[in-house]
């Protein structure tokens, strides 16, 4: 054989060898899979360089009212880690977690050490509350209403929209890179690396919102459904009502004129609507009232998954609410 091919079968071996090595490596990495968009783009930062969390609920589907695919399943009976919120926001993923016996890891971010939790909120239009250390926050008739939608929280007293304060989202953060560092210890200085570039993006998108909602913080709105307790909570701004407690649950004549007076009372500016649900309900309190319609998603039903997702979320809800509530747009 010839120096010439004896180089390149060399070379060749070699190159297959260092294949073979990287191809090695990543089957390593944890196959992970992923409940919802914004703890997904969480995950998918921590997994940067590494691997690609698979992720359940898609597209515009809202984890209030999914149902599961033969795809989920086959994701779900793959998965080496499966990270979801917890039994109270994707109630449709219970049944499916408990036939996965041992297969897989199951990480519930709602009891992730450092989160900030506040309880549920009853009714329609809110009462005004602390911003301190009380956080059961109540509202006028709300027991009422409760009974009257047939709302009732099976899983636990807490709101479940955690990742809209990035200070949760940091605690789930590491809970993250926890999990995943223990699974795959070969990257785990790659997942430490990796959490702390996050938490440097969640520091200064902390800093951005604080700025942007500032001048509307004190000017009431309506959301569609109670999500945004955590976002108020932190920046202090000033929901006075919702629509609906939860999007699975119809709100009846009697919500509806209550909302619509509490517009009309504190000249609540805007009522948002959400694009995964109906929009004829917001049109209706809406009416004969000087407030305008705009459009929250607090879970990224319009945005396309992945590590920025996040970012893009909780800048869209700021942005949302500076240009609707802000005077003369």
């Amino acid at each position: 054989m010839s120096l010439k091919k004896s180089l390149l079968l060399t070379s060749s071996l070699l190159a297959s060898s260092l294949l073979l090595a990287a191809g090695s490596a990543h089957a390593e990495v944890p196959n992970v899979v992923v409940s919802i968009k914004p703890i997904h783009s969480l995950v998918a930062s921590i997994m940067q360089g590494l691997g690609e969390p698979a992720l359940i609920v898609e597209g515009a589907a809202s984890p209030h009212t999914y149902s599961m695919k033969p795809s989920n399943a086959s994701a779900l009976e793959n998965a080496n880690i499966v990270f979801w919120v917890g039994h109270g926001l994707e109630a449709f993923l219970e049944k499916p977690l408990e036939s996965l016996g041992s297969g897989a890891k199951i990480v519930e971010l709602d009891d992730a050490p450092g989160l900030e939790k506040l309880k549920f909120r009853e009714g329609g239009a809110f009462e005004a509350h602390d911003d301190g250390d009380e956080h059961e926050a109540s509202a006028e008739g709300g027991e009422d209403h409760a009974h009257e939608e047939g709302r009732h929280h099976e899983e636990g007293e807490f709101d479940m929209h955690l990742w809209l304060d990035p200070a949760n989202a940091k605690a789930m953060a590491a809970e993250i890179e926890k999990t995943l560092a223990a699974a795959d210890p070969d990257n785990a200085a790659t997942y430490k690396s990796n959490l702390d570039a996050l938490n440097m993006r969640l520091d200064a998108l902390d800093k951005t919102l604080t700025e942007t909602v500032a001048p509307i913080k004190d000017k009431p709105f309506i959301v569609f459904h109670d999500a945004y307790q955590y976002f108020e909570h932190r920046y202090h701004v000033k929901v006075a009502g919702s629509i609906t407690v939860s999007p699975e649950v119809l709100p009846g004549a009697e919500r509806l004129s209550e909302i619509h007076a509490k517009i009309v009372e504190l000249g609540a500016t805007c009522v948002f609507a959400e694009p995964q649900f109906e929009p004829k309900l917001v049109n209706v309190v809406l009416e004969g009232t000087p407030a305008k319609p705009g459009t929250l998603d607090p879970e990224a039903a319009t945005l396309e998954a992945g590590p920025d997702l996040y970012f893009q979320l909780m800048q869209g809800i700021g942005t949302s609410l500076k240009t609707c509530l802000s005077n003369g747009s």
